[in-house]
């Protein structure tokens, strides 16, 4: 079974196409960051005119290299939400033609739900069930995962994702765009213990986050007349070592909560090699292990969503005929848990 994958929910533009028999046969992707670089965070407008420009290309670029025409797929796999509206739109559009024109299906894919998936692509993947920790520019959630489609929430930000706290955090640093890499690039240059920052919901005796009080504490300090921009390092590495110690305390949480003894990170922020570092070492005193995705698979990627849509379809999963355009900008992961949720 071969499947096109689209993804398309913010500032990547990515296609793939995965076989269920011989894995990964080819992938194209196009980063945004220069574009939106000049204006310190995502446009989405200019998000969405990329999409148009790029994408046709990236297909035939990823099916050359594949050596498929279009006739050769079995589905079309497409991002329909979380995202930006606009953004989502494209590829949808661009997925449900494609498929229509190809007389094949097209199959709405959960945005998250390829990121949750997307270390099974490993040589050692893990086994269901898992704990899975999502850690996104957007979305910090705590899942237990015990199949495909089926998830149950067990924890999330009640304000910032960790991804907007770090790149919120770069900007009051005076950091560019992205400013999550870069925040993690200045605190390895910086010595930890200067500032004392709180720990939001560390305490709180459920799995929940807060980052936004952490995010303020940066500014407060930065906006002192006693600040000096020499302890810029200083201060990214205690904010990293903040929110590192909140992720791991809620993930070991999460799995003792469980009974579980995986947990799947996953996600642009599970990149960090800090926060890698600490979760493994954590995990090891539990008895536990941590299973992350190949590091080009944490930012968004067409290979996720063209493997998320192949379970789908190799579980028994119909798509709806007719070449709706079915985006959902705001979609919450835990109604893929229900089988009819999944076919909305």
């Amino acid at each position: 079974m071969k499947i096109l994958g689209i993804e398309s929910s913010c500032d990547e533009t990515g296609v793939a196409i995965y076989d269920s028999r011989d894995g990964l046969l080819a992938q194209a992707l196009h980063t945004q960051v220069d574009l939106h670089a000049l204006y310190g965070g995502v446009v989405p407008e200019l998000a969405s005119r990329d999409h148009i420009r790029l994408l046709p290309a990236l297909i035939r670029q990823t099916l050359s290299e594949a050596a498929l025409a279009a006739a050769d797929l079995d589905a079309i796999a497409y991002t329909a939400g979380p995202g930006l509206a606009g953004a989502l739109l494209v590829g949808a559009s661009v997925a449900e033609a494609m498929a229509l024109a190809a007389g094949i299906p097209a199959l709405p894919v959960h945005h998250l739900e390829g990121h949750l998936l997307s270390p099974l692509l490993s040589d050692d993947p893990p086994v269901f069930p898992f704990a899975a920790l999502l850690v996104s520019g957007g979305h910090t959630q705590l899942m237990r995962v015990a199949g495909v489609g089926e998830y149950e929430l067990l924890g999330e930000t009640q304000d910032d994702a960790v991804g907007e706290a770090f790149d919120k955090t770069a900007k009051i640093l005076g950091l560019g765009y992205p400013g999550g890499p870069q925040l993690a690039a200045l605190a390895v240059r910086g010595q930890s213990g200067r500032f004392r920052l709180p720990r939001p919901m560390l305490h709180s005796g459920n799995l929940d986050f807060s980052f936004s009080g952490l995010k303020t504490a940066v500014f407060n300090i930065v906006s002192s007349p006693d600040w000096q921009t020499e302890w810029a390092a200083d201060l990214a590495a205690d904010f990293q070592r903040a929110a590192i110690e909140v992720l791991t305390s809620k993930a070991l949480a999460a799995l003792e909560q469980t009974g579980l003894r995986a947990l799947v990170v996953a996600g642009g922020v599970g990149a960090n090699t800090a926060l890698r570092a600490a979760l493994d070492a954590a995990l090891r005193r539990l008895g536990a292990r941590a299973y992350y995705p190949a590091p080009a698979l944490c930012t968004d990627n067409g290979v996720m969503i063209a493997f998320a849509g192949a379970q789908r379809l190799m579980r028994g999963e119909t798509p709806q005929g007719g070449a709706a355009i079915r985006v959902r900008p705001r979609w919450p992961l835990a109604e893929l848990a229900s089988p009819a949720a999944s076919r909305a």
